[in-house]
This record gives structure tokens, C-alpha cells and sequence, in this order.
């Protein structure tokens, strides 16, 4: 899909998340969808195979998000998954929590950790953010097995890496 689609996409589905009243809901819930679909290959794989029909699909989204998401979130994943488009669903929904965030007038900060954090160290975090960049932030926090220690903060483009790697990296370097 071409990266105007992808707007278009993103554009018309922030539209019903606001005529909902739950945009921000919405747009943390099409987050969390976004990235459980890129960690898992059997998701991927299950959403993705055009050889099982889509009514089975749908299940498995109804299955998965049904009772724990708004209504209208599970609408727009399952729209995506009805449509044939579902490899670009990471995309599509990263540009709504863009949209959504503008809306706010704030920067989307994604936060990968080794473990989840509590909401006060959210609201510590995004406040050192906000600090750095000197933006009103939008935290997003991604759990990710990889970070050893530490976190990696992405906000625009400019990243923050504070994990235990990094920091031996800095040391062997000045050893």
C-alpha cells in the first residue's frame, strides 16, 4: 500500500474514532494491536493467510480484542483484516496515534522496556521526556525482551538509548 493510502487510511479511521469521542482510547488500543501484530509471527501469519476465510479471521479478532477494546477499535482492526490490507495494519495504526497525538499537540514517544512500568514511573518518564525535548509527549511504552536493561526512548527523530548495552559499549570505548 502506498504511503498516501496509508494516509487516507489513517485519516478516515481517526474520523470514526473521533465521531466515537474516544480518539485517545481508540488510538492507545490500535497501538497495542499494532505492536502485538509485529511481535507475533502466529498472528501475523493467521490475520495474513488468505487461505483462511475470513470469517475465521474475524473470530480471531473478536477472540483476541472483543471484550477488552472499545467497539469501534475492534470495527477498524476487523475493517483492516476484511479488507485484505491487514500487513499494512502496523502502519495504518501508527498513523492514527500520529494524527491523534497532533491532535493533542504532542510528540509520540515510544518507550521500549525489558519490563512494564508502573503508571508513576509513566508519568516520571514522560515528564523527563517532555523535559529533553522540550515537547509535550504522548508515551508510549512497548515491552521488548531484547532491552537487557535500561530503556530506549524514541521520540521524532531523535532517540534516547539509556540500556545497560549501550552503556558497556560506552565503556569498552573509553577503555
Amino acid at each position: 500500500m502506498s504511503n498516501a493510502k496509508v494516509k487516507a487510511y489513517a485519516q478516515a479511521l481517526f474520523a470514526i474514532a473521533q465521531a466515537e469521542g474516544a480518539a485517545d482510547a481508540i488510538s492507545n488500543e490500535l497501538y497495542a494491536v499494532a505492536r502485538a501484530y509485529e511481535s507475533s509471527d502466529e498472528l501475523r501469519n493467521v490475520l495474513g493467510d488468505a487461505t483462511i476465510p475470513s470469517e475465521r479471521r474475524l473470530q480471531v479478532v473478536e477472540q483476541l480484542i472483543g471484550t477488552r477494546a472499545n467497539r469501534a477499535t475492534v470495527q477498524i482492526v476487523s475493517m483492516i483484516v476484511a479488507s485484505g490490507q491487514v500487513r499494512e495494519l502496523p502502519a495504518v495504526f501508527d498513523e492514527v496515534i500520529a494524527l491523534s497525538s497532533a491532535g493533542n499537540n504532542q510528540d509520540l514517544a515510544e518507550v521500549r522496556s525489558a519490563v512494564a512500568l508502573t503508571d508513576d514511573q509513566q508519568t516520571r518518564l514522560a515528564a523527563a521526556l517532555s523535559k529533553a525535548t522540550g515537547k509535550t509527549v504522548n508515551l508510549k511504552v512497548v515491552v521488548d525482551p531484547s532491552v537487557i536493561g535500561g530503556l530506549v526512548a524514541t521520540v521524532g527523530d531523535k532517540v534516547i538509548d539509556d540500556t545497560v548495552r549501550t552503556r558497556l559499549d560506552n565503556l569498552k570505548t573509553r577503555i
